[in-house]
């Protein structure tokens, strides 16, 4: 058995501390904490809503150049609702767009190869949105729906939120009303179906009809 390796955090450069803290206040996201020391030392941490994962940055914390940090994922199961989300917080977020050439989503100041809305029937993975921090570290939105097979665990479903719930029972009524179709019959048992479409969405394997 391998030891588990959960990442934490990631640590992000920029020039004035306390303007970064009041950014990341103004989107909503949790402070956990803001410790300073005697020798100049700060550190500040924040966490997306539903992420397991956090952010952190302060004063010698990182030798690297504020604003260096690009492509910092964001992962929802709606990218429109999260880019609105986003703009009633303040934040210039771009418009919803989709890469026309592998890796486009990373082309911070070479927009050519982005297409306006969303990837071509609504495929997980590839529609995208961005916006950046007041140093100009890059935040990428990317909307994942059905997860690639092996990605997790497939021994265990979870939620990371009352939104991810809703999302989710909101797809599998669709594809389920699809079902209902196919057998021109309505499923009593629809329950069951629900929770096989769900578990096998997050796992990656294939979805029921």
């Amino acid at each position: 058995m391998s030891t588990d390796l959960k990442f934490e955090a990631v640590v992000i450069p920029v020039a004035d501390a306390d303007r970064s803290k009041e950014f990341y206040t103004g989107l909503g996201w949790r402070l956990d904490a803001d410790f300073a020391f005697d020798n100049g030392f700060r550190v500040v941490q924040f966490t997306p809503p539903g992420s397991p994962a956090s952010v952190q940055f302060g004063t010698h914390i990182t030798s690297a150049e504020p604003g260096t940090a690009q492509g910092l994922y964001l992962v929802v199961t709606d990218v429109d609702a999260a880019r609105s989300e986003l703009l009633a917080h303040g934040a210039k977020v771009s418009e919803v767009f989709h890469p026309a050439a592998p890796g486009a989503q990373f082309e911070a100041g070479d927009t050519s190869g982005r297409v306006s809305g969303p990837a071509d029937e609504r495929s997980s993975y590839g529609s995208f949105a961005t916006f950046s921090d007041p140093d100009g570290n890059t935040w990428l939105l990317q909307e994942v729906t059905t997860r690639l097979p092996g990605r997790i665990d497939t021994g265990q479903t979870s939620y990371a939120s009352v939104q991810d719930v809703e999302q989710a029972l909101i797809r599998a009524a669709a594809a389920h009303g699809e079902h209902e179709k196919r057998t021109g019959a309505a499923d009593a048992n629809w329950p069951a179906w629900y929770a096989r479409y769900m578990v096998a969405e997050q796992s990656g394997d294939t979805l029921p009809e």
